[in-house]
Parts: C-alpha cells; sequence; structure tokens
C-alpha cells in the first residue's frame, strides 16, 4: 500500500483504496477545476458524469442555498416538498408511474433488484433471478456487484450473491438461452459506461422489450450514467422507443449531490412497509438540487444543444481517429470514447493531466479506449481546446 499524498499529512486519515494524484482541488467553474496551486484542468470526466451541469452552475448553488435555510431533513417518515415536487417531474417527463429516492446509483439498483424479486415472489411463483451482462456495471455493494459483469468481480469478495446469469450484448440468442422458471427480469445498461461506453443496439433493446412482454419478464434499465440528459434525449432507452418497467437514476440526476432514484410503472410497484427504505432517502437538500437540475435540463432546447454538441465531439474525435491511424469513436450524446491503436489509455490519462501550464482530466476505464464524460453544458470551444491538446498527447 502506497503512503497517500505526502504533502498533506491530513490524507493519512483517509482510508487508502486507490492511488490518487498529488494534488489537491480548490474550486470549479464550469468546465474548468482549479488546484490548490492555482493550475486550471479542463475537466471531461466530471466526476464520472455526475456534475452534468458543470462545476458551480447557478442553479444548483440557488437551489442548495435557498434549501438550506429552509429544512435539510426532516425524516424519510413524512413527506417533503422538494421531493414531492422532483418525483411528479420524473414521473411527467417519463413513462413512470412512482419514483423513490435513494443516495446512490448503487443504492437505486439495489431497490431495482428488490423490487424485481418480489414482484417475483407475488406474481411469479418466487422467480428471482435477474439475467444481466458481462461487461456490465451496475454498482458496488455486494449484490450490485454481482450483478455486474466486469472482469476479476466474480472472486473479489466471494461467494457472491447468487442469481444474476450474464448474457452477451447485443447478442439475444444469448439471453434467451439462460430464461428459465426462475428468470424475473433483464436487467441492463443502455450505454455499457465502465465497459468501455459500448451501446446496446436499438434492435436489441427493442427486442428485449418484446421477450420480456413475451415471457412476462420485467425489463429494467439502468440509467445511472447514461440518464440525465446524458446521450442528448432525458434517458438514453428513449433512442429506441420502448418502456421499461423499471428504471434507475444517478450521478446527473443531482448535478454533484448524492442523489438517485429507482422509478415504476404501477403495474411493478409491490414494496409493502418495511420492505424499502432508508435514512436520507428523499431528503429535501438533495431534492431540491434535483429539482434545479431537471428543470434545466427540460428547458425548450436544452437536450437538442447537448445532442448537437454530442454529434460535434463525435465529429472531431473520428477525424483526430482517422489523422492518427486510431481505431474510431463510439457513444451517443455527450457519453463518448476514442478507441486507441495500443493500450496506453492509462498513460494519455496521466500525460493530460500533468501538462502544463493547464492540465487536462481524461478518463481510461480500459486500456485501449479514452472515455468523454464533459458538463452537458460544455461550450464548442472547449471541445476544441480539449481535441486539440488530446492530438498534441496522441503524437508525442
Amino acid at each position: 500500500m502506497e503512503t497517500p499524498f505526502a504533502a498533506d499529512p491530513a490524507a493519512n486519515a483517509l482510508m487508502w483504496i486507490t492511488q490518487r494524484p498529488q494534488l489537491v482541488f480548490a474550486e470549479g467553474r464550469g468546465s474548468w477545476l482549479v488546484d490548490q496551486q492555482g493550475k486550471r484542468y479542463l475537466d471531461f470526466v466530471q466526476g464520472w458524469a455526475v456534475n452534468c451541469l458543470g462545476h458551480g452552475h447557478p442553479a444548483i448553488v440557488e437551489a442548495l442555498a435557498s434549501q438550506a435555510g429552509k429544512l435539510i431533513n426532516p425524516s424519510p417518515a413524512f413527506y417533503n416538498e422538494p421531493s414531492l415536487k422532483l418525483a411528479a417531474g420524473l414521473a411527467a417527463h417519463s413513462c413512470f408511474d412512482r419514483v423513490f429516492f435513494a443516495s446512490t446509483g448503487a443504492e437505486a439498483n439495489e431497490g431495482a433488484i428488490k423490487l424485481a424479486r418480489k414482484w417475483g415472489q407475488k406474481h411469479k411463483g418466487g422467480a428471482h433471478e435477474i439475467i444481466t451482462f458481462a461487461g456490465g456495471f451496475h454498482g458496488r455493494t455486494l449484490a450490485t456487484m454481482s450483478a455486474s459483469g466486469k472482469p476479476g468481480w466474480d472472486t473479489l469478495f466471494a461467494p457472491q450473491v447468487p442469481g444474476f446469469p450474464k448474457a452477451q450484448l447485443n447478442d439475444l440468442d444469448s439471453v434467451a438461452a439462460l430464461i428459465n422458471e426462475r428468470t424475473v427480469a433483464i436487467m441492463l445498461e443502455p450505454i455499457q459506461g465502465e465497459g468501455g461506453v459500448v451501446p446496446a443496439s436499438v434492435e436489441f433493446l427493442q427486442l428485449l422489450r418484446q421477450i420480456c412482454d413475451d415471457r412476462g419478464l420485467l425489463l429494467i434499465v439502468d440509467e445511472v450514467q447514461t440518464g440525465m440528459g446524458r446521450t442528448g434525449k432525458l434517458f438514453a432507452h428513449q433512442h429506441a422507443g420502448i418502456e421499461p418497467d423499471i428504471m434507475t437514476l444517478g450521478k446527473g440526476i443531482g448535478g454533484g449531490v448524492p442523489l438517485s432514484a429507482l422509478l415504476a410503472k404501477e403495474s411493478v410497484c409491490c414494496f409493502e412497509a418495511g420492505d424499502q427504505g432508508g435514512t436520507y432517502n428523499g431528503n429535501p437538500l438533495m431534492t431540491a438540487v434535483g429539482v434545479a437540475v431537471l428543470e434545466v435540463l427540460t428547458a425548450p432546447g436544452f437536450l437538442d444543444e447537448v445532442a448537437a454538441k454530442g454529434e460535434y465531439l463525435g465529429a472531431g474525435l473520428q477525424r483526430l481517429s482517422d489523422r492518427l491511424g486510431l481505431r474510431g469513436e463510439r457513444g451517443e450524446g455527450l457519453l463518448r470514447a476514442l478507441l486507441l491503436a495500443d493500450e496506453r489509455g492509462p498513460a494519455i490519462v496521466e500525460a493530460a493531466r500533468e501538462r502544463g501550464p493547464e492540465g487536462l482530466l481524461l478518463n481510461a476505464p480500459r486500456p485501449h479506449l479514452l472515455r468523454f464524460m464533459p458538463s452537458l453544458t460544455v461550450s464548442r470551444e472547449e471541445i476544441d481546446q480539449m481535441l486539440a491538446w488530446l492530438e498534441e498527447l496522441l503524437g508525442a
């Protein structure tokens, strides 16, 4: 285990979970972060697609300040105004009828798993297995790690939680082969983010909806990363024109604060008193921010502009790939990946961060690619700046 940030003894008080660069961020505005030494960084990670409106967005700052002065947490045993408003807004802008708020994407996905299993107990003779996918990522709790298809996770905290057979993305035969009397649902990300920005095809999503209808199964979409405008529509499954039974949201729904949601059709909502809960679920401070985020995202023209900037970023990455002999780009909206010709992704991430006088924050979920998750408010000029710096780094 490495020694934490030696320049700041306080770092020794943090539990070591991963290697962090020796810098401390002090403030942020829009697409830019500033460290304690005053160096600026163009942020194309945004907390792994969390800060959908960038750093310090006025709507979020105002919502936090205003709500903090009114009411922070009355207990989830009571209603509060922001949670009611956000639930109604999400229902109005989706195909779902009811919402349960949580704090993390993993917690929302745990809720989806529990809801599907409860539905299976009540309506499908105790069926409990949920088909998930190789390469998928659903969280870091024991159940959501078991549901994930990330290599090596099947032994990391063994034994796994049973009940998550793995199919292959975009291969309907692999799904059909796993369906039996124990199957209650199929669960997937419309785009596998941690898996390397791998999209489920429109046809595949439509076929999954059909097979669920034919076999009496639930379709669960994990939109923790793809939801809340990231792909140019409010929810990524809308590109396929389907209606899932259950959806989970996280990351962008709070614009930087810990907020997530489990949404479901009325026909699936079968929790009984005591089945589901949590200390911070739907607290007004977080849901007030969620209301502010949703209002920005659903303002006229906002998502059209996200889609246009996504195409702009994708075209720029493809031109860069063509010039440098790389392997192309993929993704949707402002969730994209550049496929490298080698496995130097982590080295590029480090070189980008260390470049001067200004740094660039990138992410490499796999060694052979780079992932881009800028703020939905990123400008075309900032996209151009990122592409220019990236070409320098790749050329070096």
